[in-house]
């Protein structure tokens, strides 16, 4: 059974709207498609309303009947707005480098059912004091917003201390690391561009 935030990604892409669409131009009844595609006016319906998602063998026979390809259905739809729900129990926590036994932290996408990101942000929590994460870099703008505790982020060099309510922009093509200051945990929001605003 399909979680909901599955659910909600697959209705991102309106995939029974687009067959509709495509069955309207080509003035063809649900009984004349099932005829071309062996599948049943019921199933069909259900798949056009939204109340079905159909399995990629499925779609590949309704696609073939309007000359289009797999991808037609998973374009962007320029008349909808991108959009996702995210839904706490179906995130994913995954530590800050896979394989290491104390990570420094554990961070959780905020938007990973979206395709074509324009920003990627993260729900991340630091558990581990003075056990700093490793250095890295990489292209774009970063923004960090502290829920809890203290972060002492350090770029190139460079400690800045990060309480609750504080907040950071910084280039993050420049290498950059985070730690836990003092004992209690910490839980930030960490927005990534994929390039600075100024390429």
């Amino acid at each position: 059974m399909l979680s909901e935030t599955l659910i909600t990604a697959l209705k991102g892409y309106a995939i029974g709207p687009k067959i509709r669409r495509l069955r309207l131009r080509k003035k063809l009844g649900l009984v004349q498609l099932s005829e071309h595609t062996g599948l049943s006016p019921a199933m069909l319906s259900k798949i056009e309303r939204g109340h079905l998602f159909p399995t990629l063998p499925t779609l590949l026979r309704i696609a073939l009947v309007f000359g289009v390809g797999l991808d037609h259905f998973f374009r962007e739809d320029s008349d909808r707005p991108v959009h996702a729900v995210v839904r706490k129990a179906d995130r994913i926590r995954l530590p800050e480098k896979a394989g290491r036994t104390s990570p420094a932290y554990c961070f959780e996408s905020l938007d990973y059912p979206v395709s074509d990101r324009k920003l990627n942000g993260y729900y991340v929590e630091f558990a581990k004091e003075d056990e700093q994460s490793e250095p890295h870099e990489h292209p774009g703008a970063e923004i960090i917003y502290v829920l809890d505790g203290e972060l002492v982020v350090n770029l190139e060099g460079e400690d800045f201390t990060l309480g609750q309510g504080d907040s950071m922009y910084f280039d993050c093509a420049h290498p950059h690391t985070y730690r836990l200051k003092g004992s209690l945990p910490c839980a930030a929001i960490i927005v990534v561009t994929p390039k600075s605003a100024s390429t």
